[in-house]
């Protein structure tokens, strides 16, 4: 069926059950970013097939609502169809419940499925809707009733992640976690967040494309800790680990019925952004409830010294890989046929090669030319170019070790550049530079100093649409928080131990992308009467393509930085690279 197909089906559906609007998130039970197949309803009925967004639709209109990384992608994948695109935190874009205000009457009601809806999702809604006594009604999913053939839950083996990987046990985790429910006076605490509950554990699994994590729910309290799973997907090595670490077992579907069995003298804690309004809405009414930050991602975030030293290993390997690629097309472009894809696949395979090497951490984005100014650019058969020896290529890619979790883009110089192009790759840099050498008072958050990166380029009246950072998981998720870097309000002070990337942009549609990202390790740095200060630690170790460097826009101590991240680049990695490669290597990381 086509999109329009589609929505006559839904509004079918939607009158049927007395619904005047109807909302399709992104998002699955868990809140989770990336999902399983059978909760990407906003892609499948939408055709929109970015990370991020949100489909209304009412009787007589439909609108999208996404983010600056996929303006230019959503507003090709809606083509044709009858949907709206509507850009998020642009000037004079509503949000989708100011939109739904305007567009229904007195009375209307909003259809939802509470089930993939936080907490706090439903009560700003309530609170946008009541004015305009328009009615909000959860009950019905009714993607299930037109998507025939969705796919059901997967059913993939769950693996335990090792203590010299992991660093401490379930049991040393457990013990930290029951002494922040004590501190609070909770009795019982909900766990919602796939990642969370895989960290917390020590499992990881495949249900989720890219992450290694499994459908799960998770009840701890003073003296026992359930974990939610199918059980058919427990090995007996997964049972014996959970055994040991005093974990017990029920099926995923039973976590209603213990929710609704919770003593209803207890205090319950649980993160109102990642718990579903369906749970919530059956906690027993006596219980008292506590709203905060999830204990488990703030104390995830914050990676231990044995995590920090597993993730530079990880990051010299994955430098190794990415090292040995980049020499790969300098030696190759223009004389074999290369594109998009097989560029991707050349990547993954040297990836591959490299020890504790599990997948990808997403979908590699490799674009070429005027592909890159689509943030979160995928190329297809139909889409992809083939590369030649002029222009600029983006590689956006990262990979899941059982050691760590990385994210690295380059953008390369194939061969001639406009001045336009190396204005703007060094505009970045510059960008970079002063994100990766600045200090800061503890305290600040990601929020504080966003403006720092951006700076170079808002000096010549340009700017990118998205963050300049996010927070990078263990073996887990690419993208982690609460951490990040970014002009949205974020109120997570930045600690010592957390891991952030550094990634500005420009991106000119109908002509080029630039982005350079690398991980940044927060560190402390001085204390003085003043304080304590923090600084950034970068521990990406893969040449920037100086060739498209204007080495007169840049200070001498931004020179001074690229000779220095250079040389600890070549330091780092020359002696796992063959004779060739390590002359390419030595030439890139000279200095300028």
């Amino acid at each position: 069926m086509k999109t329009n197909e589609k929505l006559a089906l839904l509004r079918k559906k939607m009158k049927k059950k007395g619904l005047d609007a109807y909302i399709i998130p992104s998002s699955d039970p868990h809140k989770s970013e990336y999902v399983t197949k059978r909760y990407e309803s906003r892609k499948w009925l939408s055709g929109f097939t970015g990370s991020a967004g949100t489909l209304v639709v009412t009787a007589e209109e439909s609108g999208l609502w996404t983010d600056g990384r996929y303006y230019i992608q959503a507003e090709e994948e809606l083509s044709g169809s009858d949907i709206k695109l509507f850009k998020m935190m642009q000037p004079g874009v509503p949000s989708y419940t100011d939109w739904i205000c305007s567009r229904l009457d007195s009375g209307s009601c909003v259809g939802f499925d509470s089930g993939v809806f936080s907490v706090d999702e439903v009560k700003r809604m309530n609170k946008k809707f009541s004015p305009s006594k328009i009615r909000i009604n959860g009950e019905h999913d009714l993607l299930d009733e037109i998507w025939e053939d969705r796919p059901q839950l997967p059913t993939n083996e769950i693996f335990v992640h090792e203590l010299k990987y992991a660093g401490l046990s379930p049991v040393q985790k457990l013990e930290k976690v029951r002494t922040k429910m004590s501190e609070s006076g909770t009795d019982c605490y909900i766990m919602s967040s796939l990642h969370d509950i895989a960290w917390l554990f020590n499992l990881r699994g495949h249900d989720v494309k890219n992450n290694p994590v499994f459908m799960a729910y998770a009840i701890i309290e003073k003296e026992k800790a359930v974990l939610f799973v199918e059980k058919k997907k427990i090995t007996e090595s997964v049972k014996n680990h959970l055994d040991e670490n005093g974990v017990e077992v029920k099926g995923y579907s039973k976590i209603e019925k213990a929710i609704k069995n919770i003593d209803g003298k207890n205090t319950v804690f649980f993160d109102p952004k990642k718990v579903s309004w369906r749970l919530y809405d059956i906690l027993p009414k006596t219980c008292k409830a506590l709203n905060g930050e999830d204990i488990v991602e703030n104390m995830k975030a914050v990676k231990s010294e044995s995590e920090i030293r597993n993730i530079r290993n990880c990051q010299v390997r994955d430098a190794v890989a990415m090292a040995k690629f980049l020499y790969w097309i300098d030696a190759n472009v223009g004389k074999e046929e290369m594109s998009e894809i097989s560029v991707s696949d050349k990547l993954e395979e040297l990836r591959r090669q490299q020890e504790l090497f599990v997948g990808t951490s997403f979908d590699t984005i490799c674009a070429y030319k005027e592909h890159a100014a689509k943030m979160h650019y995928s190329a297809s058969e139909s889409s992809q170019y083939t590369l030649a020896k002029e222009g600029f290529l983006l590689v956006d890619s990262g990979g899941q070790y059982l050691d760590g979790t990385t994210d690295i883009t380059r953008t390369i110089a194939l061969g001639n550049l406009t001045d336009e192009q190396k204005r703007d790759f060094t505009l970045v840099l510059k960008g970079h530079i002063a994100l990766a050498n600045v200090k800061f008072l503890y305290g600040a958050t990601g929020t504080n100093i966003d403006i720092i990166a951006r700076q170079p380029m808002w000096k010549e009246g340009i700017d990118y649409k998205c963050g300049t950072g996010h927070g990078i998981g263990y073996f887990l998720s690419v993208h982690e928080g609460p951490q990040r870097i970014s002009q949205i309000m974020n109120n997570t002070v930045l600690e010592e131990g957390m891991l952030l990337t550094n990634e500005p942009g420009i991106y000119r549609e109908g002509s080029h992308g630039i982005r350079t990202e690398n991980t940044l390790l927060v560190k402390r740095a001085q204390k003085t009467e003043f304080g304590q200060f923090m600084e950034f630690e970068t521990i990406s170790y893969c040449p920037i393509d100086i060739r498209a460097v204007e080495a007169n826009m840049l200070s001498e101590d931004e020179k001074k930085w690229l000779n220095s991240y250079h040389k600890m680049v070549y330091d780092n990695i020359e002696v796992y690279l063959d004779e060739d490669e390590k002359k390419w290597l030595e030439d890139m990381t000279r200095e300028i």
